[in-house]
C-alpha cells in the first residue's frame, strides 16, 4: 500500500486501539440506517482486530453537525447495527463532547476483543480544524491508530491525522483496498488504460484531465463537461451547460492530446431540463434553445467500442442526466459494457457509484470507491494527508 504500514504490520494483542472509520451513513426521519454499505466496508478491519485480542475503540464523523451536538446525526443507530453484524455488544459511548466521562468509563472497563465507539466526532468545532488538544484527547484513549476513513483522506481533520502525532498510525483495509485498486489502476494498470469521465463541469476536473492524459491510452468525455468541448470544436450549443471560461482550455487539450480524448458524436437534446420534455437525437450542432441531456446512440455504440479493448477502465462521472430516466440510457448502456469486461473496472466516487449501484452492475464492478472527493483528488495524482500521516514500512 504505497510502502505505509498496515494492521497487520503492528502488534495488536491486548492493546487500545482507535480505529477512524466511515460512517458517514443516511438515516430516514426515524433514526433508520437506509444503507449500511460503509457500516459493511469497516467490517473486516474491526473484526481482524477483535480476533487478535485488541481493545477496538471505533470513531466516525457523520453529517455535518457544525461543532456542536445535534441528535439527529448521533452514531447511536450504528452502534446498534454493529452489534447486530459482529455479533457482539458494542457499547455506545453517549459524550457530547466524544471524549467525555462515558467514553473513559467504557475503554477503562475493555478487556480484550471489546468494541467502543465513540459519539460523532464533529460534534467538536475542534475536529475539522485540525486542532492539537482534540487530537491529543482522542490518542490519549488509545496505543495504536488505524486509519480506515477512504471518503475523509483528503481532509486533515484531528480524527484522521491529528491524531498520528501522538500515537502511531497504520491504515485498516478499507485504505489499503482504495490504494491498491485507485493507485494501480492509474499508475501500474494493465493496459490498454481507458479513464471514463462524465459530470457536469470541466472546471472542477481539469486537474484529472490533466493527469490522467499523461497516463491513459484513450480518455472518454461525456455528461456536461462535453459541451464546453463541442463549443471548442465550433459547434453551436443551444442552452447546454456550458462554461465560456473554458473553451479556450478545451481547445489546448484537443490540440495537445491528439486522437486520445473521444468525444460524443451525437447527443440527446430536450427543450427543458425535465424528464418528459420532448426531446430529439443531433449530431453536430445543438439548436438554439435546446439543451443536450445525455450522449446519443452514435456516441454510446462509439464509447462502447473504444471500452471492448481495454484491460483497465476507471469511471468517474455519468453520462448524462442519470437521475431522469429518460436521460439515463448513456449512462445505463456505459455501465452495462463495464460488467462484462473482462478487464479491471474502478468506479471513482460520486455519482458514477450511484449510477453503477442504480443499474444494479455494482457486484460487477472490480472495484466501486467509498470516497467521492478523495477518490477525485487520488485521481488528481495528490497526495491525501489522511495517507501521508501513516507510517511507512
Amino acid at each position: 500500500m504505497l510502502n505505509k504500514k498496515t494492521v497487520e504490520d503492528v502488534e495488536v494483542a491486548g492493546k487500545k486501539v482507535l480505529v477512524r472509520c466511515d460512517f458517514n451513513v443516511p438515516l430516514d426521519e426515524n433514526g433508520n440506517i437506509t444503507d449500511e454499505t460503509r457500516i459493511v466496508g469497516a467490517l473486516p478491519t474491526i473484526q481482524y482486530l477483535v480476533n487478535n485480542g485488541a481493545k477496538v475503540i471505533l470513531c466516525s464523523h457523520m453529517g455535518k453537525p457544525k461543532g456542536e451536538p445535534v441528535p439527529s446525526m448521533s452514531l447511536a443507530p450504528v452502534a446498534k447495527s454493529l452489534s447486530e453484524k459482529l455479533g457482539k455488544e458494542v457499547v455506545f459511548a453517549a459524550d457530547d463532547n466524544v471524549v467525555g466521562e462515558n467514553a473513559k468509563a467504557a475503554v477503562q472497563a475493555m478487556k480484550d476483543g471489546d468494541v467502543v465507539l465513540l459519539e460523532n466526532t464533529r460534534y467538536r468545532k475542534e475536529e475539522t480544524k485540525n486542532v492539537d488538544e482534540f487530537s491529543q484527547e482522542l490518542a490519549s484513549l488509545a496505543e495504536v491508530f488505524v486509519d480506515d476513513a477512504f471518503g475523509t483522506a483528503h481532509r486533515a481533520h484531528c480524527s484522521n491525522v491529528g491524531v498520528s502525532k501522538y500515537i502511531p498510525a497504520v491504515g485498516g483495509y478499507l485504505i489499503q483496498k482504495e490504494i491498491e485498486f485507485l493507485g494501480n489502476a492509474v499508475n501500474a494498470p494493465v493496459r490498454p488504460l481507458v479513464a471514463v469521465l462524465g459530470g457536469s463541469k470541466v472546471s472542477s476536473k481539469i486537474s484529472v484531465i490533466e493527469n490522467l492524459l499523461k497516463k491513459v491510452d484513450k480518455l472518454i468525455i461525456g455528461g456536461g463537461m462535453a459541451y464546453t468541448f463541442f463549443a471548442a470544436q465550433g459547434k453551436t450549443t443551444g442552452t447546454s451547460l456550458l462554461e465560456a471560461d473554458y473553451i479556450d482550455y478545451a481547445k489546448k487539450m484537443l490540440d495537445e492530446a491528439g486522437d486520445k480524448i473521444i468525444l460524443p458524436v451525437d447527443a440527446v437534446i430536450a427543450e427543458k431540463f425535465e424528464n418528459d420534455a420532448p426531446s430529439q437525437v443531433v449530431e453536430g450542432n445543438i439548436p438554439e434553445g435546446w439543451m443536450g441531456l445525455d450522449i446519443g446512440p452514435k456516441s454510446v455504440e462509439l464509447f462502447k467500442s473504444v471500452l471492448s479493448d481495454a484491460k483497465t477502465v476507471v469511471w468517474n462521472g455519468p453520462m448524462g442526466v442519470f437521475e431522469m430516466p429518460n436521460f439515463a440510457k448513456g449512462t445505463n448502456e456505459i455501465a452495462a459494457k463495464l460488467a462484462e469486461l473482462d478487464a479491471v473496472t474502478v468506479i471513482g466516487g460520486g455519482d458514477s457509484v450511484a449510477a453503477v449501484n442504480q443499474a444494479g452492475l455494482g457486484d460487477k464492478m472490480t472495484h466501486i470507491s467509498t470516497g467521492g472527493g478523495a477518490s477525485l483528488e487520488f485521481l488528481e495524482g495528490k497526495e491525501l494527508p489522511g495517507i501521508a500521516c501513516l507510517e511507512d514500512k
